[in-house]
């Protein structure tokens, strides 16, 4: 059990025996009351979110996950599908239970898919990810002043701002928390 103030962002909370991811926390402290705990959650297992408040003397049960190492195989008809590296075992997820994640899987890529007595929950993308650009715009001649940023469509569909500079062809470093751009990568 934890206070209610103890809640952040990702965290897999248990509240009428049903599991839910905190999207957006903020804490809300007016005047003369007692400080609020205003969070955004999301349904596990049906991808719905919904507002909450706590008060922050709240407890709450915090859902313990066991992250095990899997890669990412091939999506058929809104299931993703990953295989256990240790014992092949194949597990599949709904796109609503990984949420804004799905844009970011591309085939044989190894991920923490995130287990709750057993069964998939979620998954845990790495905080920077290396994905090639598939389409851009030109580089603008005689717009030497400002650094100017342009839409790059990456090869898993998801689109991001990078400079300039950046082309068809070149990897870059992704960051999945914010889809912003980090750095382009060198070829190895």
């Amino acid at each position: 059990m934890i206070d209610a103030t103890h809640i952040r962002k990702g965290m897999i909370i248990i509240m009428d025996g049903t599991l839910y991811r905190v999207m957006e926390m903020q804490l809300i402290t007016p005047g003369r009351w007692k400080a609020m705990v205003q969070t955004k959650l999301r349904h596990i297992q049906n991808g719905s979110q919904t507002e909450h408040r706590f008060r922050s003397e709240e407890r709450l049960e915090q859902a313990h996950l066991e992250e095990i190492e899997m890669e990412f195989l091939y999506e058929q008809g809104g299931e993703y599908i990953f295989m256990n590296l240790e014992n092949y075992e194949q597990v599949s997820l709904s796109a609503e239970a990984m949420g804004d994640a799905v844009k970011y899987l591309k085939p044989n890529t190894v991920i923490e898919v995130e287990l709750f007595d057993g069964k998939p929950v979620g998954i845990n993308l790495p905080n920077a990810m290396d994905l090639k650009v598939t389409s851009t715009e030109p580089r603008l001649q005689g717009a030497t002043k400002t650094s100017l940023y342009k839409p790059a469509v990456l090869e898993t569909g998801v689109v991001v701002q990078v400079p300039e500079f950046i082309k068809e062809g070149d990897v870059i470093r992704v960051d999945t928390r914010d889809d912003k751009y980090l750095e382009r990568v060198k070829a190895r």
